[in-house]
């Protein structure tokens, strides 16, 4: 018996960046078990400490 593989759903146009409100492109999913959503823009000036944070980055 395999366990099941648990997944976030897609990003929406109702899904907005918690920096600037934008549409969100990106979801980073942190170890500590939140989650951030960001427009394109701000996925890539934030991403370097992201990755420092180990966050996992979902285009």
């Amino acid at each position: 018996m395999t366990s099941p593989t648990l997944t976030r759903p897609e990003l929406t146009a109702a899904d907005r960046c918690d920096r600037c409100g934008a549409a969100a492109q990106v979801r980073a999913l942190l170890s500590s078990g939140g989650e951030l959503l960001f427009c394109n823009h701000h996925a890539r000036e934030y991403e370097p400490k992201l990755k420092e944070m180990a966050a996992e980055i979902q285009r």
